[in-house]
């Protein structure tokens, strides 16, 4: 059994099928992807499942059993589509305890010519940072390599010198958030791969290469959080998350229409505008009635009155931000917003008067699968986290962090077979 990935039942070999699963655990709701990947490197999608979450606030878990229950609801529907178990899943991990710093790293090379043990050690010295002891590291991702004042190189391996340097990105994230997380999942009896930056996750699946060549800014508006992640050159220069999500959205319309979440969330994401001057007059909808009540009538100009100050005020807050870290005027590729807040109307529109800048709505569209999937930016994160996967394996990407999953995968398989034989 490879406990690495997921298994096939009916008597297919995982080997054969070579699956894949992203688990993306957010505020408002847990999805499960699940991928397989071919052999030209692209990846079907032949499994989702997703479920309400309400063990989450702004993406911290705040009730361990409520998270343990919606993951494993996922995992079964997603299981149920995809005819396999589910053993190991990537995880995506986001939260207001998310923090991104950049540092640099010099070494001697030892042969004359890099290799990975060169590379081992220029992150090594890269990470000799002071980190909190209630902090971890969760990624470690290069930026550019220098190699004797040659500078953005961007995979040194093999080249000769004799000086070696490297900047780096770091993302940390509070130790008992990751442990919360990384025990929800295992109260599943499902295997962690690697928690994966949420942002970096959904990167993988919006994103063109040229637009991280030429500088864009994505925006994954969640339920709870809203994850940035900016790239520049080709490289992630940027990482934040700033603890304001659609659920308030949600909820300012359920306290002025006097309705339900539930229906509320169904209003934003059906009736809802971002911007107020792309309504047309007289403009309504029916609320559902409550007993033997008469069904309520409401304007959509009375929700984007709610609507337009709550997404004027995010993208306003990450505007400024971007400009306090001195990277607006290096975004030449614009905006990119994604995630399920993302999609109501206007929000593109809006985005562009607030940013000035080119605004567009990200889709997974890096895979095969249903329409549903691969045109719905709410599954961005869990189809990026599939690519992530697939690339993470193929050795496409060097995360001098990873080692502490992998061990944790290792732990994993070690207290299986304790529990087994």
């Amino acid at each position: 059994m490879d406990f690495g990935k997921i298994e096939r039942v009916e008597g297919v070999s995982n080997q054969e099928n070579n699956l894949i699963v992203g688990l993306d655990i957010g505020t408002s709701k847990v999805v499960v992807a699940v991928g397989q990947v071919n052999a030209d490197k692209s990846i079907d999608v032949v499994g989702v499942g997703s479920h309400p979450s309400k063990g989450l606030k702004k993406g911290n878990v705040v009730d361990i059993e409520a998270t343990v229950s919606a993951i494993q609801c996922a995992v079964e529907e997603a299981e149920l589509m995809a005819g396999c178990q589910i053993h190991s899943v990537f995880a995506g991990i986001s939260g207001s305890h998310i923090e991104g710093l950049s540092s640099h790293g010099v070494v001697a090379i030892k042969d004359g010519e890099v290799d990975r043990s060169d590379m081992d050690r220029v992150f090594e010295a890269a990470q000799a940072v002071a980190i909190p002891a209630d902090r971890k590291v969760l990624h470690v991702l290069p930026q550019e390599y220098e190699i004797d004042g040659q500078q953005g190189i961007r995979e040194p391996l093999g080249m000769p010198g004799v000086r070696l340097e490297v900047n780096v990105h770091i993302v940390t994230g509070s130790v008992n958030a990751e442990q919360n997380i990384a025990k929800c999942i295992r109260r599943c009896d499902i295997g962690i791969e690697e928690l994966v930056l949420q942002q970096l996750a959904s990167s993988y699946s919006v994103l063109s290469e040229d637009e991280k060549e030429q500088g864009v800014c994505l925006i994954d508006i969640g339920g709870g959080t809203t994850d940035i992640a900016v790239f520049h050159q080709g490289a992630i220069r940027y990482t934040a998350v700033i603890p304001v999500g659609g659920d308030q959205v949600t909820n300012d319309i359920a306290t002025v229409l006097r309705v339900s979440c539930q229906e509320a969330e169904e209003i934003k994401l059906e009736h809802a505008c971002a911007l107020s001057q792309l309504i047309k007059n007289d403009e309504t909808f029916k609320l559902s009635s409550v007993g033997d009540r008469p069904a309520r009538v409401a304007s959509r100009e009375a929700v984007a009155e709610v609507v337009e100050p709550r997404y004027e005020e995010l993208f306003t807050l990450i505007g400024s931000e971007l400009r306090r870290v001195g990277l607006y005027d290096e975004l030449a590729a614009g905006i990119v917003i994604t995630g399920g807040s993302a999609k109501i109307e206007g929000a593109v529109e809006l985005g562009e008067e607030i940013f000035n800048l080119p605004v567009r709505l990200g889709m997974p569209d890096k895979v095969v699968g249903t329409e549903d999937i691969v045109n719905n930016p709410i599954y961005a994160t869990s189809v990026g986290l599939l690519i992530y996967g697939q690339k993470q394996q193929d050795g496409m990407i060097y995360d001098r962090a990873r080692g502490d999953h992998i061990r944790g995968m290792f732990d994993f398989v070690k207290s299986w077979f304790k529990g087994n034989f």
